[in-house]
């Protein structure tokens, strides 16, 4: 059969969870539709990612969180969701010898937030800021490049989110510990930030991680392009509810990635994209 649509899909620095994800979802989606071709691309991130589609320069994007709140809530945005990726429990990891045992602890300290454009790094700003704890922040040009910096001592914490993330799985093998907001903290931090919900990281998400993490987060997205065709985006959506199992199946975090939680996780309906509704409604899932 003839290819139709052949799509780039922009996703993040090699080392973090979007361009794992991205890979598993290109993947699954292209098995399910042979007219349709994802290809993933790696970016700078979620701020690098939305001003591209903006500009029709990518066809598809991954979007995390806050910044997708934030692209999204622009009364005259074009950016429209394809679908709900997952929601991303913000969190802390320290060494298994670490003295730090809260937030507060790392006042003064320096943390590992991550790479400039990541929309996980735009969360963890806003953790510390709303909490008003100073810390000495490390900006990365990769993302992998995290966790040896808390590994050999040039960083007291590493930030990060969300289940599956490739320097989470790696350290916590090691032993280290998480650190995630308190009860009092996560009602701060959410007065501060009305896009933000409180999200919990599940029992067992990570290795020696025994017990569900409560913080806050938000949905990531995958976002289309003012100009991808209704066409296409309804190909993506019938491709992605079919994929739903085999894609929860390869990549954990993906258990999110339903249509179901998509129409949920949508700000306002007609921010789905037209194209996604139409299989949504012949679907007889809304």
């Amino acid at each position: 059969m003839d290819l139709i649509f052949a799509l780039v899909l922009g996703t993040a620095t090699p080392g973090g969870g979007f361009p794992v994800y991205g890979d598993a979802f290109a993947a699954m989606v292209n098995a399910q539709e042979p007219k349709l071709r994802i290809e993933p691309r790696n970016t700078k991130g979620s701020t690098e990612n939305v001003p591209l589609l903006e500009a029709n320069k990518l066809d598809l994007a991954l979007v995390a969180g806050e910044i997708a709140t934030a692209a999204l809530a622009k009364p005259d945005t074009e950016l429209r969701i394809i679908a709900a990726m997952y929601s991303s429990p913000g969190l802390l990891v320290v060494r298994p010898d670490s003295a730090y045992r809260s937030i507060a602890d790392l006042r003064g300290k320096t943390v590992v937030l991550g790479t400039q454009a990541s929309g996980i790094t735009a969360l963890g700003r806003a953790v510390f800021d709303s909490l008003g704890v100073q810390i000495k922040p490390i900006y990365l040009e990769k993302a992998a490049d995290g966790p040896a910096m808390l590994t050999d001592g040039r960083a007291d914490a590493l930030w990060g989110a969300g289940v599956g993330w490739p320097a989470f799985n790696a350290l916590a093998k090691s032993g280290a510990r998480f650190i995630a907001p308190n009860a009092q903290e996560i009602t701060t931090i959410l007065q501060k930030n009305p896009a933000l919900q409180p999200v919990t990281l599940p029992a067992k998400s990570y290795p020696g991680q025994d017990a569900p993490l409560p913080s806050v987060g938000s949905w990531s997205y995958v976002l289309a392009k003012p100009a991808l065709p209704e066409a296409a985006a309804y190909l993506l959506a019938r491709a992605i509810h079919r994929a739903e199992a085999p894609l929860a199946a390869r990549l954990e975090q993906a258990r999110e990635t339903t249509m179901k939680n998509t129409i949920a996780a949508a700000p306002r309906p007609e921010l789905i994209h037209p194209g996604v509704r139409r299989y949504l409604t012949e679907a007889g899932l809304r």
